[in-house]
């Protein structure tokens, strides 16, 4: 299905915007009002530089408060409405957005509605245009869609239809049985389609609208179920995307734009109307990358960790630490440092330590790779040396570079085979693994990771939760894969300029967290030190065997529980922006310790300011 994107949901000037749209491969575009009379451009030359790019004008919009109105207003709104469209006649756009009235002047009568919009689409008709009635979800009278399509319905004009706005309809219905009488529309009088998602929220509507829509696949409305109904009542124009979101209006329209047209590419596959490759979802980390500018400080703290360095790569200054199934690799080379300053685009800590990359296990990774291609995350430029494994890797919203790959699979190539294994002693344990390795996002990119996780990559995306700390709120979602070999928490902070505040960690699984602590306390290794209230607290809400609470607060091992099982976790101090964090689930456990974040990041807040790292 041809494609398109509100101006609005963009940020930039309008060029920047038209821009954008066409290199994420939009069909059309709506012009909003607003981004035509701020710019310098005449509207014969917003026509010519949308015909360069192979954009089409699907829509002009909006015009409001046009209908239901006494005599002498509503010959004003006609005087009016014949200004735009001359104006749209050179814009070369043949539809018009009419939003339902929410003027005071007013009135709640659909026969006089129903005879201007007649009159309006009389005149709209003179000039080749098709007017789109559409009702908001705060109209003064006409707020839902069946109210607004009554009214087009008694009007029964060539030249009148409706438009329908996923949010508008979404945001007031009260289940599925509200949307099935969409089917019962003429499909030639939908006029046009409008798509936005949103978080849900206990908030005023317009508020709500204003602020907080989103593409679909990032909120909790059944956009795709809305789209189903429209399609079956014969509707065959674009799937438009009208998205108010202020991080939307903030962020780059580039990347913007990618991740609108992503989740139009999932949602037509959600629907069976586009065939996309089909997911490869990763089983298990394989590895995570580390990049330092001084790589004693990591050796240190991964050798407490019971880490052992056991080979180095052939071509590149790259180590490999083991124990059990969880791998680092330490990578001092200068153009890896290079990339992560590039992506955190020049912040970096002192020394430079940052997750820069992700090996990801996969059955089949040229169809992840297939997929990701498919869905606008292409596969990154490599340099290989002769003899190297040709793995892929694709770059996640923050940059995080993602690598496709298969470790000891017989029949692909195997990234450890590009390594030379070097003299060592045994590592510390055998049944340690990567548990999950925490992302902090961009201020601007959170929801699209989560899709970008969960369409490209083929993960589950659980419920959103709210985070208290010491400086403000910090949101996070978890994604997964099925089996729970694949964990990302993705978490943001409320600040726009916080982003580079919390470090990234890698979350080691093991049989025995108490082991594992006193490990590294004894290797001189020192854990991020826990309050003395806590584990007061927790003396009040759980029973302890005797001695197991004092051995937790010795080793600053924090303490959870869920209706699947215990969890049990500490912390290491931070190198640059990496941490670590030892955990033992027992008995199903399935969450992230979420109850314990607050006193976490607290200490950490509190280590900083002591020693500044």
């Amino acid at each position: 299905m041809r494609t398109s994107i509100a101006t609005v949901s963009l940020s930039g000037t309008l060029t920047e915007k038209l821009t954008a749209a066409a290199r994420a491969g939009f069909d059309g575009v709506e012009i909003f009002e607003n981004d035509l009379l701020a710019g310098p451009l005449a509207p014969d030359e917003i026509r010519a530089r949308c015909a360069d790019l192979g954009l089409t004008v699907d829509l002009y919009q909006p015009v409001r408060d046009v209908e239901a109105v006494p005599a002498d207003e509503f010959a004003r709104n006609l005087r009016r409405a014949r200004h735009k469209f001359q104006l749209m006649e050179r814009l070369g756009a043949d539809t018009v957005l009419v939003c339902s009235s929410v003027s005071p002047l007013a009135r709640d009568d659909d026969a006089l509605a129903a005879a201007q919009l007649s009159e309006l689409a009389d005149l709209a008709q003179d000039f080749g245009i098709r007017v789109a009635y559409e009702a908001l979800a705060w109209g003064r009278h006409v707020s839902t869609w069946d109210h607004a399509w009554r009214i087009v319905e008694t009007a029964a004009h060539p030249a009148l239809g409706t438009c329908l706005d996923s949010f508008h309809i979404l945001s007031r219905s009260s289940g599925p049985k509200d949307l099935d009488a969409i089917e019962d529309i003429p499909g030639e009088k939908i006029f046009f389609l409008q798509l936005a998602d949103a978080p849900l929220l206990g908030m005023d509507v317009l508020q709500w609208s204003r602020h907080h829509r989103c593409f679909p696949g990032q909120g909790g409305f059944d956009v795709a179920g809305l789209v189903a109904r429209v399609l079956r009542a014969g509707y065959d124009g674009p799937l438009s995307l009208e998205v108010f979101n202020d991080v939307f209006r903030q962020a780059e329209a580039g990347p913007t734009a990618v991740d609108a047209r992503r989740s139009l590419l999932l949602l037509q596959e959600e629907l069976g109307v586009e065939v996309l490759p089909a997911p490869a979802p990763p089983s298990a980390v394989a590895f995570a990358e580390l990049v330092t500018q001084d790589a004693d400080p990591v050796a240190a703290l991964l050798g407490g960790l019971g880490f052992t360095r056991t080979a180095r790569h052939r071509g590149k200054p790259v180590d490999l630490w083991e124990q059990g199934e969880a791998r680092i690799l330490v990578n001092t080379g200068g153009a890896a440092l290079a990339r992560s300053r590039h992506r955190s685009r020049g912040k970096s800590p002192a020394d430079g330590t940052a997750v820069a990359a992700i090996g990801l296990e996969s059955a089949d990774p040229a169809a992840a790779a297939r997929r990701a291609e498919a869905l606008l995350a292409p596969v990154l430029p490599r340099r290989r040396a002769e003899g190297d494994a040709p793995l892929d890797a694709v770059a996640a919203p923050d940059g995080t570079e993602l690598f496709l790959c298969a470790t000891r699979r017989p029949g692909l190539p195997d990234w450890r085979a590009d390594f030379e294994d070097v003299p060592h002693a045994p590592a510390a344990a055998d049944d340690v693994r990567i548990d999950h390795v925490a992302l902090t996002q961009p201020w601007h990119r959170f929801d699209e990771a989560v899709l970008f996780h969960r369409g490209v990559l083929g993960l589950d995306a659980e419920e959103s939760v709210d985070v208290a700390d010491p400086y403000g709120l910090l949101r996070s979602r978890a994604v997964t894969d099925a089996g729970g070999g694949v964990r990302f928490p993705l978490t943001v902070a409320a600040a726009p300029g916080d982003d580079t505040a919390h470090a990234r960690h890698i979350a080691l699984g093991t049989g025995d967290v108490v082991a594992a602590a006193r490990r590294l306390v004894e290797a001189g290794c020192r854990p991020l030190p826990i309050p003395v209230n806590y584990y007061d607290d927790l003396a009040a809400r759980f029973e302890f065997a005797d001695g197991e609470l004092e051995t937790y607060r010795d080793l600053g091992i924090l303490y959870d529980r869920d209706a699947h099982g215990v969890f049990r976790h500490c912390y290491t101090r931070t190198v640059g922006r990496v941490f670590f964090e030892l955990v033992q689930r027992d008995g199903g456990y399935r969450g992230y310790g979420a109850a314990n974040a607050p006193v976490r990041l607290a200490a950490q807040h509190a280590v900083h300011r002591l020693t500044g790292g």
